[in-house]
């Protein structure tokens, strides 16, 4: 009699996704009681938690399917609706339907990201990311109101600066712009004495002002992927920047006018 595969799910993993959610709810329950610095912060803690599962997962050969889907409903709660409520609570309930449509450009925004993230795992460069990554443009939002708390900034008095960042946010999610991933970078190897001290420096920036620095950080992550398109291609296409992207060999054959059907 063969022995019946034993049901379950990995806890460490798990658990770590669930914290991540739980930080994601958190942020909106603080939000709707005023209290926008914790939400903002709750937010950057769920990134955190988002960062650490997944690589937990790996080092304790834990993967699943059901750790992946899990995995992706959390992130939409914690990086797709609760930075859309904690803008609108902060700063967008003044404009009207504006602000709600704001924020719902987000919401919507982010669950495409999810969604196509989820379509191309496997076959997508693992260094680049298509369009802006969903912790990223959480980060970008919770960061404008952390710094709008931090400077006594009330959020009702620049509506549209945080109804475009918000909204602009939502687009560079769906967008073709190519964000690089860091996966590339070697953890494990050695480096320079040099670097641990670099390292020490940026802890020391990041604790003197966490706010505007996360902000500017990821404010200019979010500019660099329209930056890098536009200053590598010759012609920007639609492609480039929205809709199905054309693939490489697409492109080279379209360049060429002896191209024929099915040459590489």
């Amino acid at each position: 009699m063969t022995e019946q595969k034993r049901r379950g799910i990995y806890l460490l993993p798990n658990l770590l996704t669930t914290a991540g959610l739980f930080s994601g709810f958190f942020a909106i329950v603080s939000s709707m009681n005023g209290r926008f610095e914790a939400a903002a912060i709750a937010i950057f803690v769920a990134m955190i938690f988002d960062g650490l599962d997944g690589r937990v997962a790996r080092m304790t050969n834990t993967q699943s399917e059901f750790g992946a889907e899990y995995d992706s409903m959390a992130d939409m709660v914690s990086f797709g609706v609760a930075p859309a409520l904690v803008a609108y609570n902060w700063g967008l309930t003044g404009l009207g339907k504006i602000g709600w449509l704001a924020a719902f450009i987000y919401v919507a925004g982010a669950a495409l990201r999810l969604a196509r993230f989820n379509t191309q795992i496997g076959i997508a460069d693992s260094r680049y990311f298509q369009g802006l990554a969903s912790p990223a443009a959480a980060a970008l939002v919770a960061g404008l109101i952390w710094v709008g708390v931090e400077y006594g900034i009330n959020g009702q008095d620049y509506g549209v600066l945080v109804a475009i960042v918000t909204g602009l946010s939502g687009l560079l999610m769906v967008s073709n712009f190519k964000y690089n991933s860091f996966k590339e970078l070697n953890l494990h190897g050695k480096v320079p004495f040099v670097a641990l001290l670099l390292i020490m420096l940026i802890f020391v920036v990041v604790a003197t002002e966490p706010a505007l620095v996360l902000f500017v950080v990821f404010a200019l992550y979010a500019l660099a992927g329209p930056i890098n398109t536009f200053r590598t291609v010759d012609k920007v296409r639609l492609e480039d920047v929205v809709g199905d992207a054309v693939e490489a060999d697409d492109v080279d054959c379209q360049s060429q006018k002896d191209c024929k059907t099915g040459d590489k």
